[in-house]
């Protein structure tokens, strides 16, 4: 399909996506890539883009150093994609959980810098969220929402809570909460006829109850950076509709804490409303496959390497 941006969203993807290596051959081909990562390193105060490239995997994958190193590559290849389409329109934007603010910051709602400094102190408050309050996760193939969300409801015992916490795409679902009532929706999933039930390698119960300590702090972040209208729409994933207004875009990504990303939603009304190529401006190809479970006629297209920049040209 030709690319054409009137028909296009630009997704931005979330934690699980990261990899050792990430960005590094964009920052090799591209000067302005390379000088992102210089920024945040800069901002940052320490050489993200170092362990980003070189690891260790561990320290990589700890939220506090995963949120900003997916933010940074993703801000990195868009910025090397507007300097390439200096007229870019984008039809719509959005992200997955940690993306929505990617998509804030290409939207021109934050400035880069901002948007950075979010993301990091988001890193922080959800790890000091599991440590005070221990968590987990679990990915459930094969059941639909109102059958998980039934589920839940069983295991939840008191305050010992779980609920959806991802609805990625149908007949794939992230639960999130207490470790206790993760493991009993799991057995109970299993009972209902899941085709896999199995905790993540997680310790943060990430948009679930567990993260109500760090709710407050949260929202006076978010309250403390300036942030202007979107200049494209967002797709929040709370909402699940387009947002362009500063007040909704705030409320979004404050709700989004401890509320359910409603991706699947979110794709389908982009669908509904004209979109017929996604383009995952990033880290890996994660989004793409959940966007072609969801809508398998549309087209998709990863970003994140020289060799996506090429194939895009093409088109």
């Amino acid at each position: 399909m030709p690319f054409d941006p009137t028909i296009a969203a630009f997704l931005f993807p979330g934690q699980g996506s990261q990899a050792v290596g990430m960005g590094r051959e964009l920052a090799q081909a591209f000067p302005l890539a390379r000088q992102t990562f210089e920024e945040a390193d800069d901002l940052l105060r320490f050489p993200l883009s170092r362990l980003m490239w070189e690891g260790p995997t561990e320290e990589l994958n700890d939220t506090i150093n995963t949120q900003p190193a997916l933010y940074v590559h993703s801000l990195a290849a868009w910025r090397v994609l507007s300097l390439r389409f200096p007229d870019l329109r984008p039809a719509a934007l959005a992200g997955h959980s940690l993306g929505e603010l990617s998509a804030l910051a290409a939207s021109g709602a934050l400035t880069f810098a901002d948007g950075l400094l979010l993301v990091r102190r988001r890193g922080q408050l959800m790890k000091r969220a599991g440590e005070l309050n221990p968590g987990g996760m679990a990915a459930i193939l094969g059941l639909d929402i109102p059958t998980l969300e039934a589920l839940c409801a069983r295991a939840s015992q008191g305050e010992e809570t779980v609920q959806v916490a991802n609805d990625n795409c149908p007949g794939q679902v992230v639960i999130s909460g207490a470790k206790a009532a993760v493991a009993r929706a799991i057995e109970l999933a299993k009972q209902a006829g899941a085709k896999r039930a199995v905790p993540l390698a997680v310790s943060i119960a990430a948009h679930s109850r567990l993260m109500a300590d760090i709710q407050a702090e949260w929202d006076a972040t978010v309250d403390s950076f300036p942030m202007q209208p979107a200049q494209a729409p967002i797709y929040g994933n709370v909402a699940a509709r387009p947002l362009t207004l500063v007040e909704d875009l705030r409320t979004d990504l404050k709700a989004q804490i401890q509320s359910r990303v409603r991706w699947t939603e979110s794709v389908q009304t982009m669908v509904q409303e004209g979109i017929r190529h996604f383009i995952e401006v990033g880290s890996g190809n994660v989004l793409s496959g959940l966007v072609k479970r969801i809508v398998p006629e549309v087209a998709v297209q990863a970003l994140g390497t020289p060799a996506d920049f090429e194939a895009l040209y093409r088109l």
